[in-house]
């Protein structure tokens, strides 16, 4: 390890890697040294964040996949482990925000689609990674939070995100003795589609771009960050 590249030699997987925050924390994970795996549903917003990876001197690898159909992320972490024979870092950023409306209007689908993306996703990727991570000398894991879950109108994310806390907190409950560390960040409000589409009347120039909550995800999955369990809250 040297100060420059503090994760060179390592692999990363990096979901919701097209735009947003998970955009961001590929481009700071590869300019520490990071091999990046970017995972995504869309190949041309894959694309973009690949010309950004390698505009920085960068190495990364696309994968097209929609974390919400059952056996493709498992198809692509076994070629992940074929191909890299290990992986180091988890970070996941997948969201989706759903229709914003009244608890008692919640439609079926509009629930499933957004605890799928949000939490389902969440646990396939523990499942399919916990061994890799395991193995590895300095294994880490980050998972996005979100917004605190007593907010009108906001249902289906928010309580998507509360589950997905206590899961990632039961995952490092498990994890305890091990090399693992599983922590989550809530990056609070950041430029992002999603925020857009939840406040659209509000102006993107004063909110932070995603790049400065990448930052703190880079520090949480440096070998030399020994957090474990906690919740990082802007």
């Amino acid at each position: 390890m040297t100060e420059r590249k503090p994760l060179a030699g390592r692999v990363a997987l990096v979901t919701g890697a097209s735009r947003g925050l998970g955009a961001a924390a590929a481009a700071r994970l590869t300019a520490a040294g990071a091999h990046t795996v970017l995972l995504a549903r869309t190949v041309g917003g894959l694309e973009e964040t690949d010309d950004a990876v390698r505009a920085a001197g960068g190495e990364a690898t696309l994968c097209p996949v929609d974390l919400t159909a059952p056996g493709d992320l498992e198809r692509a972490l076994a070629a992940l482990a074929a191909r890299f024979g290990r992986l180091d870092i988890l970070v996941s950023c997948a969201a989706a925000l759903g229709t914003l409306g009244p608890a008692h209007q919640i439609a079926d689908e509009a629930w499933r689609r957004v605890l799928d993306t949000n939490l389902t996703a969440a646990m396939r990727l523990i499942r399919a990674t916990d061994p890799l991570l395991r193995r590895a000398p300095a294994g880490r894991a980050v998972f996005a939070a979100g917004y605190p879950a007593a907010r009108a109108y906001w249902g289906p994310y928010a309580a998507s995100k509360a589950a997905l806390e206590a899961l990632a907190l039961a995952w490092a409950a498990e994890t305890a003795r091990t090399a693992l560390r599983v922590n989550l960040l809530d990056p609070g409000p950041m430029r992002t589609r999603l925020r857009a589409a939840a406040y659209p009347g509000e102006d993107p120039a004063t909110l932070p771009p995603p790049d400065e909550a990448a930052a703190r995800i880079l520090r949480l999955v440096s070998p030399d960050c020994a957090a474990h369990g906690q919740v990082f809250r802007s």
